[in-house]
Formats: structure tokens, C-alpha cells, sequence
């Protein structure tokens, strides 16, 4: 009796079990791709969220946690940990499988965040980033790895543009719910600002039950060594040059510090190419991709494109609320257009290479419509300007943007063995994070540089013009000096004081987008060698399949070969013999 009622039970679960798994020919189904496609979706809406939530409120968490002077160091603690850690992921995930590092990210980013709820002090917060950064860093270039394991690159584009939908969503509404919770003095017997990171708890919880739940890959382990050297002298290469290009504006390019960092950062990268060489393809980051040509004019591209991108997701918020007079949440309403714009051209480049197979378009568009939009909101962007003249300019910076984010990884994907989809995917996250850390710290760099001034100049244009200004200067009541350390004193001048300072930003912003602008025209060039292949219709996944399957029989025809030379009484040169399929010449075909 007990048997004939457990049994319906056990088949229940089988049929469950089997529901996700792919096919004999690890060919997944539309319905089981999108199932998977809404639990990596939740994940990323976490790391991307925090991106924007954050900076919202950071002001804010610095006043209250007694350290406005520290607030840096909870940015840059993220940034590199998120930074270092992705490359990690990536090749970790191809020995040992996507799924168990994938909930290893989420559940380390929620415990991350709970400790930043609660911390005391800045110190606290940024060594509580820095565990944050570390989940950051898998979930989103292992979820664009997962999409290569499960879809055809021909099909690939389609869902990828889901992900960029989430990016998007977090733009908006990251601003906002920042402000929300950073404008509330408690909430439910905490201080506000806590709850930004408390949220992720909720959020993330239920992203570790999709995946949990959903996502079950074939996974066939390799034994490989765990190149942890590399990872070393890969933290000792990236994480002087994250600090520099986070500090180099406050201690000086060329001081003391700013030096050994460069020394320090020059050693890493030394160790790192002599290790990379020596663990070939069981490097952290195989030197061997770099011989692939579509691995390295994607990476090129993506470096200068994440330089060029940050010139507008960063400093236009920037130009809303300090010209504008925006708040915080406001200034993230009024990016709406170029959310939209890039999902627009994210969307629309997924179904269109979907249809025709060709990728290499739609970079060149991409870059050319960014340099369009930079180089016009170079002379566009004033002290007077109106928001809604910016509107078509942020919609095709947006498009551009959108039609940048999927090209690169999917070249990349299309054209790497299946047994490097991991490396290659987040490398190119990396570069493109590097480029964007490396490019918002020389954007910032010329934009307070030149600020000084700007405003000078403007001042003293304005004081010749207006006695009121004139007199106001003479009487110091104009604090120039405080201009590069807080701006708020702006919104609370009178409109004929403000101006000055409003048009000394925006002559410096001209220059900030105009040298983004020409970012964007180098990626433009690096793009035009990127070749156009022919995209497979068989996942990551069945393309390791049939991997093995061709290789499977190549240990008994070494077997044989061994028992004919015994035969002979030949010597039996196994240590020399070449590995069968001869995989490391293949990662670099």
C-alpha cells in the first residue's frame, strides 16, 4: 500500500525534475529559457539597483554615519571587489558549472547587504561594500554566460535584451527609491538610508529561489588547476590603478602616492602576464584569446565604450541637479528618455540579428550615434537650456548605448569554444568596467579642473555686466572656492548670483562631453575590425555536447595505438603523445 502511494509522488517529482532539464539534444524549450531568463532577471535587477540606489543617498549615509569625508572609500570598496571577482566567476563557472556560483553571488551580495544595513561607521560601510562587491561581481556576467549556455547566439540577442530592459528599469528607479528612503528620517525603527540596502534582502531572497528552483544545467566537470596566482596578480594589477582612478583627483596625478600606485599596479600586471603564459589555457584569462580576433577588438571596443558611456550616465544627472535644480529623484524622472532609448536599441538590435544573423552593425551605429549625441550636447547643454531640448539628445545616446551592450558579448560568445564561454563572457564585463572606472575618473578629473575656472571667468563676465554681481564678489559673498566640494549654496543664491556659477558648470560639461565624444569616435575605429561571422544555432551547451561526443572515442584509439606498440615492443610515449581534439589549439582557433 505505502508503495502504491509514493509512487505517484516520486513521479511527480521525476517529471518536475525532467520539466528542467534540457532535451537528448540539450536543446531547451521557449517556455523553460524564459522561466530561466525571469530568475536571472531578479538577480541582476539586485546588482543593478544598487548601482543607482546607492548613489542617490550616499550624502546622506556620510552625514549620518559622522564620515562625509570617507564617503569615497564605500564606492570604491564596491568597485573593486565587484571589479576583480568577475573574471573569477567566469573561469571558476567553466570547471565547475554556472549554478552552484551564481546562488554563491546572490547569497554573498544579501549578506553583504545586510551587513551594510547595519554598520556604524564609513570604515564599517566600506569594508561591508567591499563583501557586497564581491556577489556583485557573478551576477551580471554570469548570467549573460548562462543565456550562452542555454541559446543559440542566432537566438541569443532576443532574450539578452530582457537584461538590458532590467538595466533600464533600475536607472529610474533606483533615483527615486533612494530618495525615498534617504528623505525619511525612520522607518520601522531604523533610519532610512538603511533600509536601501535592507530592501536587497527580499529581492534577493526571491532571486535565490528562481534560480534555486529554475535553473538546472548539464555540467560536465574538468579537472583543471584553480589558477589563484593569476587571481593574485590580478588583484595587485587592478586594484592600485581602482584606487588611483577613484583618489588621483584629491591626492594629485603626480604625487607621492599616486606613484606607487602606478609602481605597485605596474608589478601586478608583469606577474600577471608571466603567470598568465605559464598556465596557458588554464590561465585565469587566457592569453590565447587574445589571438582570437573577435575577442580582442570586442574587448578593445568595450573598454572605450564604457569610457565614452559614463560621460553621459554620470554627469548629465549631475547637470540636471546642479543647473537644473533637480532633486535627486527628480533628475532620475528626467533620465527617462535615454532609459528608454536604450531599450529601444537593445531590443531592436536583439530581434533584428535574430532575423538577419549579422551583429556587426549595430557597434558602428551604436558608437557613431553616441559620438552624434556627445558631440551635440557638447554645444547643446547651457545654463538656460531646457530639458526638453536635451530629450532627442539623451533618446540616441541612449539607442546607442543600446545598441552597444549585446554586440560585443555575443561576438565574443559566437566565437570561443564552449569550454571558455565562461572567461570570455566576463571578460569582456571586466574591460568594459575597467573602461568605465578608467573614464569616469578622467572625465571627472578635466570636469573640476577646469570648473575653477569656469566659473572664475564667468563671474568676473557677469560682475562686469551687473553691479549686483560685482558687489556681491567684492563682498565674498560668492564662495567660489566651496564650489568643488558642495554645491547645494547654488540653489539657495538668487537666480542673478546662481547664473554664473550655473553657466561655469555647463562650460565645463562642454568639454567633459566633447572629449566623451571622441571616446566614443576611437570606439567607432576599433569597431570597423570587428569581423562579421556567422552566428551558430547551437547553444553553448550543445556545442559541448557534440565536443564530447566527437572526443569520446579518442581514449580507446589511444588505448589501441598503446597495445600495438607494446606489441612491437615499441616504447609507449604517452607523456608526449598530443591530447586528443588537441583542446588548447581549438581555444584559439
Amino acid at each position: 500500500m505505502s508503495h502504491s502511494t509514493s509512487t505517484p509522488a516520486v513521479d511527480r517529482g521525476a517529471a518536475a525534475a525532467a520539466a528542467r532539464e534540457p532535451d537528448e539534444h540539450g536543446v531547451f524549450s521557449h517556455r523553460q529559457i524564459l522561466t530561466i531568463v525571469a530568475g536571472l532577471m531578479v538577480a541582476m535587477f539586485l546588482a543593478a539597483l544598487d548601482q543607482t540606489i546607492v548613489s542617490t543617498a550616499i550624502r546622506t549615509i556620510a552625514d549620518d554615519l559622522q564620515g562625509y569625508d570617507l564617503q569615497v572609500w564605500a564606492t570604491t570598496a564596491f568597485l573593486i571587489t565587484s571589479t576583480i571577482s568577475t573574471p573569477l566567476y567566469g573561469k571558476l563557472s567553466d570547471i565547475y558549472g554556472r549554478r552552484p556560483f551564481y546562488l554563491f553571488a546572490i547569497a554573498l551580495f544579501v549578506v553583504g547587504s545586510v551587513l551594510c544595513g547595519l554598520a556604524d561607521s564609513m570604515y564599517q560601510l566600506a569594508a561591508y561594500r567591499a563583501v557586497q562587491g564581491a556577489g556583485a561581481g557573478g551576477l551580471m556576467s554570469l548570467a549573460l554566460a548562462i543565456i550562452g549556455d542555454i541559446v543559440p547566439p542566432r537566438q541569443r540577442s532576443r532574450y539578452q535584451g530582457y537584461f538590458m530592459a532590467v538595466f533600464g528599469m533600475s536607472s529610474v528607479l533606483g533615483p527615486v527609491i533612494g530618495g525615498f528612503f534617504a528623505g525619511q528620517g525612520s522607518l520601522f525603527g531604523l533610519d532610512g538610508w538603511r533600509w536601501i540596502f535592507l530592501v536587497n534582502v527580499p529581492l534577493g531572497a526571491l532571486a535565490f529561489a528562481a534560480v534555486y528552483r529554475v535553473l538546472h544545467l548539464p555540467h560536465v566537470r574538468r579537472e583543471h588547476r584553480v589558477d589563484w596566482p593569476g587571481a593574485l596578480a590580478l588583484v595587485t594589477f587592478v586594484v592600485p590603478l581602482l584606487v588611483i582612478a577613484e583618489q588621483g583627483r584629491l591626492w594629485g596625478w603626480t604625487s607621492g602616492r599616486a606613484l606607487l600606485c602606478y609602481a605597485v599596479g605596474a608589478l601586478g600586471f608583469a606577474l600577471f602576464v608571466a603567470i598568465e603564459r605559464a598556465y596557458r589555457e588554464e590561465a585565469l584569462l587566457p592569453l590565447g584569446l587574445f589571438r582570437n580576433r573577435s575577442f580582442t577588438v570586442a574587448t578593445l571596443g568595450s573598454v572605450v565604450v564604457g569610457a565614452a558611456m559614463f560621460g553621459g550616465l554620470l554627469l548629465l544627472p549631475q547637470y540636471l541637479q546642479i543647473v537644473q535644480g533637480s532633486s535627486a529623484t527628480v533628475a532620475g524622472l528626467q533620465m527617462i528618455p535615454l532609459v528608454l532609448g536604450i531599450m529601444i536599441g537593445a531590443m531592436s538590435s536583439g530581434l533584428r540579428i535574430s532575423r538577419t544573423g549579422r551583429y556587426r552593425v549595430f557597434p558602428l551605429l551604436g558608437t557613431a550615434l553616441m559620438t552624434a549625441a556627445l558631440l551635440s550636447l557638447s554645444f547643446v547643454v547651457g545654463a538656460e537650456t531646457s530639458v526638453w531640448v536635451l530629450v532627442p539628445f539623451m533618446v540616441a545616446l541612449g539607442v546607442g548605448l543600446g545598441f552597444n551592450f549585446q554586440p560585443a558579448v555575443l561576438a565574443v560568445q559566437n566565437a570561443v569554444p564552449p569550454s571558455q564561454l565562461g572567461v570570455a563572457t566576463s571578460s569582456v564585463t571586466f574591460f568594459r568596467q575597467m573602461g568605465a572606472t578608467v573614464g569616469t575618473a578622467a572625465l571627472l578629473s578635466v570636469l573640476f579642473s577646469r570648473l575653477p575656472v569656469e566659473i572664475e571667468e564667468s563671474v568676473a563676465a557677469a560682475a562686469a555686466g551687473d553691479p549686483r554681481v560685482a558687489q556681491a564678489a567684492q563682498s565674498g559673498q560668492l564662495p567660489v572656492g566651496e564650489a568643488l566640494s558642495d554645491t547645494s549654496f547654488i540653489q539657495e543664491l538668487p537666480g542673478y548670483l546662481a547664473l554664473p556659477f550655473k553657466v561655469g558648470f555647463s562650460d565645463s560639461l562642454d568639454l567633459v562631453f566633447l572629449i566623451a565624444a571622441a571616446a566614443a569616435a576611437v570606439g567607432f575605429l576599433v569597431f570597423l575590425f570587428l569581423p562579421q561571422l556567422e552566428l551558430s544555432d547551437k547553444s553553448g551547451i550543445q556545442a559541448a555536447r557534440e565536443a564530447a561526443e566527437q572526443t569520446a572515442g579518442a581514449p580507446d584509439a589511444e588505448d589501441a595505438d598503446e597495445q600495438v606498440r607494446q606489441a612491437v615492443g615499441a616504447a609507449a610515449p604517452t607523456s608526449t603523445a598530443p591530447p586528443a581534439g588537441r583542446p588548447g589549439d581549438a581555444a584559439t582557433r
